[in-house]
């Protein structure tokens, strides 16, 4: 097999939306609340070997749980938008996440576990947000900016599909 060129953005680079209509954020929030499912669908079938396969830096193993961590986060991000006044979030180090030996080494079931969780109670929360409420924002330290929870929707329905792109990418050059 020639060496593979995986390419940055599989699923393009992110493109804010700007002002959305009530019809495309509940687009985007059914899209939030598939991930879990479409995350199952990418990794169907795959043995442990593959998914120890390596898309750039991460294995597919290290993508699915890291879209696990991301998403806690985000969620967590919302809930302080709620409740505080432009609260300064806590961001991480995603990449030494990745290298922590659950990431690299635990069975992807529990990860899909906590998206399950996660995704129905994100998603369940923003469907019940009033605009007001989606103004909202957190600050985000390595931005050095207020991020409303409008802006932060499209931002991780994207996020998801960059990681599943990613994966189904290597399946697509495998043939998976």
């Amino acid at each position: 097999m020639t060496t593979l060129h995986p390419p940055e953005f599989p699923a393009g680079k992110f493109v804010e939306l700007g002002d959305y209509s009530p019809e495309e954020r509940d687009e985007l929030v059914s899209e939030l609340s598939d991930v879990p499912s479409v995350v199952r669908e990418s990794i169907s079938g795959l043995t442990d070997s593959q998914l120890d396969t390596k898309y750039r830096n991460w294995t597919i193993r290290q993508i699915v749980h890291h879209l696990a961590d991301s998403h806690v986060n985000c969620y967590i991000r919302f809930k302080w938008a709620l409740t505080e006044a432009s609260p300064l979030i806590k961001t991480y180090n995603e990449t030494k996440w990745s290298e922590i030996v659950d990431a690299r080494t635990m069975p992807v079931d529990v990860s899909l576990t906590i998206l399950d969780g996660i995704h129905a109670r994100w998603a369940g929360m923003i469907s019940r947000l009033s605009e007001d409420e989606m103004e909202l924002s957190f600050f985000h330290p390595e931005q050095m900016k207020d991020v409303s929870l409008n802006e932060a929707l499209p931002a991780y329905v994207w996020h998801a599909n960059h990681h599943i792109a990613q994966i189904n990418w290597l399946r697509d050059q495998h043939g998976w």
